[in-house]
């Protein structure tokens, strides 16, 4: 398979382009596959969704795509999936609900490092043991783009499902992104006809939320974490900021704060807003929000909320912060 993007190939940025692309790949994927089985771990991010949505188009049932909800989602995630794959697709999806699996691994576990170790590694299991019910899978699809080829010096293109063992044995890859940026990516998701909020999905940390809510997680405060970035995210919306601003979450640190309510005190958490813009990743600027913007947010955050009495804006660029808390 070739891993190297021809000088030659034309950049992806039009409706017309992609759909020149899908057919292109719809055959190659027939040509490769046949009339046998492949198996995709259908995470709800860009890249594997815009591959199922692709192999659907090409070879229908033969595709198994299998989401696992490790309870780290965002808010109507995993519901997404569902609603756009089986539903509308009619996908063969396979959902495993998995988060009182991967919340009790972590019960405890405060150390940024182990958390993402434990999360990487239980997807691993739980993936390995789903598929491993299935029968006649000869082929593993990935989502693979350009950038992970460079980037791993063509490792990642071959270990790019949460690191899946090198006796994970099947008969070929099916990596049918594996020469686009992502800018590409979304145009071809957009002519395949995923929606808008799946394709222009912000980056998200493998480890979900589970490293937003630091320190040891406890299900009150990711809670907590999901309901505070859903109003961020809806609040963003309203005001026009979702494509304006590159990235934008909340945080719930692990500490407790006090407040008053009803004349009476209380011992309960922050919630950070972390908002920034960037070209590469590699630096990162804090944007400028509208003040009654980031009051609305407050206001609903604070009223709608349990166990959350104090919100704060995250200041700090990129160098000395990351972007991530943890």
């Amino acid at each position: 398979m070739n891993n190297v993007r021809p000088e030659s190939m034309v950049r992806i940025t039009t409706p017309e382009l992609a759909e020149r692309f899908i057919e292109e790949q719809i055959a190659e994927v027939r040509a490769q596959v046949g009339d046998k089985k492949v198996l995709l771990a259908l995470s709800g991010g860009v890249d594997s969704s815009v591959v199922a949505a692709l192999l659907i188009k090409a070879i229908g049932k033969q595709l198994v795509c299998v989401h696992v909800n490790h309870g780290l989602m965002r808010k109507g995630e995993s519901e997404q999936v569902i609603e756009v794959f089986q539903n509308q697709l009619d996908a063969n999806l396979i959902y495993i609900d998995a988060t009182d699996r991967f919340l009790d691994k972590l019960t405890d576990v405060a150390e940024p490092e182990k958390k993402r170790k434990i999360i990487g590694e239980e997807f691993v299991r739980v993936f390995e043991e789903e598929s491993g019910k299935l029968e006649g899978i000869s082929f593993l699809a990935q989502g693979t783009i350009y950038p992970d080829i460079i980037e791993s010096d063509g490792v990642k293109a071959h270990h790019n499902v949460g690191g899946l063992p090198e006796d994970f044995a099947f008969e070929g890859l099916v990596e049918p992104v594996r020469l686009l940026y992502k800018d590409e990516v979304r145009v071809v998701g957009k002519a395949l006809g995923l929606p808008v909020s799946m394709v222009d999905r912000q980056p998200f940390p493998g480890p979900g939320l589970g490293v937003r809510c630091t320190g040891a997680i406890t299900r009150d405060r990711l809670h907590a974490l999901r309901e505070s970035d859903a109003i961020l995210r809806e609040e963003f919306d309203i005001a026009g900021l979702t494509d304006k601003v590159w990235q934008f979450f909340t945080v719930v640190p692990d500490i407790k704060t006090t407040g008053v309510k009803d004349g009476k005190r209380l011992d309960n958490w922050p919630v950070i807003i972390r908002a920034v813009n960037t070209v590469d990743a590699m630096t990162a600027t804090v944007p400028r929000i509208d003040w009654d913007v980031l009051e609305k947010i407050t206001n609903r955050i604070l009223n709608e909320v349990e166990g959350v009495c104090r919100v704060c804006y995250d200041m700090s660029p990129k160098p000395i912060s990351t972007i991530e808390w943890e």
